[in-house]
């Protein structure tokens, strides 16, 4: 960005006028020195401060990209180039790719992808260490992740809902530093075992799945607060799962196959919220 000024107007030159002794008014000496003995005040023009914190602002390293639902199709070759970012918000925008390039952006702490037609998505991904925040990936066309993306292992909320899983990706089970998995919304019909490694989660959301019964490993997710079932087609529940000390909420609604457990009952009478 350039500046210029305008061409002050022309002034005609006057004789300066004479004191009330008839001298003439000595005019002052701008050749002297500002650092010697005459002092020489320059008034800034109005617009410098705003233009100083504009171009600031301009300068200094984006630390949030979004560019939610802006039709794109495509990302944008220079936002791999933000290696300072911290969060980039690419949803809604009919991406059917992303780009290998996404490696350059290492202090990457959020990355949503979600409401795209992604069928895959980068092996790179795992190299982002800093990736510890938010990872969304929901409502796009995935069937599977590369197993690479279990070395992101402090990632702490992961959205894979409104995909094509019909199981659940071995490399989720890897990432031990999860607090809240969302996978519902997909065609799961079973669970993992290594499920059970997961223990720092709190939160798990299985809704609209094809589960007709639970492994009792989820009994070793000793911090799990909410568990939602709905809309699976269960037929049994785990009696491992009356043992989770801190269960807040478990939610069976729109299930009609399932037999209730008696120790449901006594879920309710220690606080836990069961709707069923």
């Amino acid at each position: 960005m350039s500046v210029v000024f305008a061409d002050a107007p022309m002034v005609r030159a006057r004789r300066p006028p004479p004191d009330r002794i008839g001298r003439p008014v000595q005019k002052p000496n701008h050749d002297r020195s500002i650092t010697g003995g005459a002092s020489l005040r320059l008034a800034m023009p109005a617009f410098l401060p705003a233009f100083a914190a504009l171009r600031s602002d301009l300068m200094s390293p984006q630390r949030t990209i979004s560019l939610w639902k802006q039709r794109l199709t495509s990302a944008p070759d220079w936002i791999w180039d933000q290696i300072d970012v911290e969060t980039l918000v690419l949803a809604d925008n009919d991406l059917a790719e992303i780009s290998e390039r996404i490696a350059n952006l290492r202090a990457l702490r959020t990355l949503d992808l979600g409401h795209n037609r992604l069928s895959a998505v980068p092996e790179i991904l795992g190299d982002l260490e800093s990736l510890t925040d938010f990872l969304c990936l929901h409502d796009n066309r995935l069937a599977s992740l590369p197993a690479f993306l279990d070395r992101l292992t402090r990632l702490r909320y992961l959205n894979i809902g409104e995909n094509a899983f019909d199981i659940l990706p071995e490399c989720v089970c890897g990432m031990t530093g999860l607090v809240e998995l969302r996978a519902s919304g997909n065609l799961l019909t079973s669970l993992p075992q290594r499920l059970g490694r997961l223990s720092r989660m709190r939160e798990l959301h299985l809704r609209n799945n094809r589960l007709a019964a639970l492994p009792d490993v989820l009994g070793e997710l000793r911090e799990l607060r909410q568990i939602d079932l709905r809309g699976n087609p269960l037929t049994a529940l785990p009696a491992s799962l009356a043992a989770l000390p801190r269960l807040e909420k478990l939610d069976l609604r729109w299930i009609d196959t399932l037999d209730a457990p008696p120790w449901l009952d006594d879920l309710e009478t220690r606080g836990c919220l069961v709707y069923r």
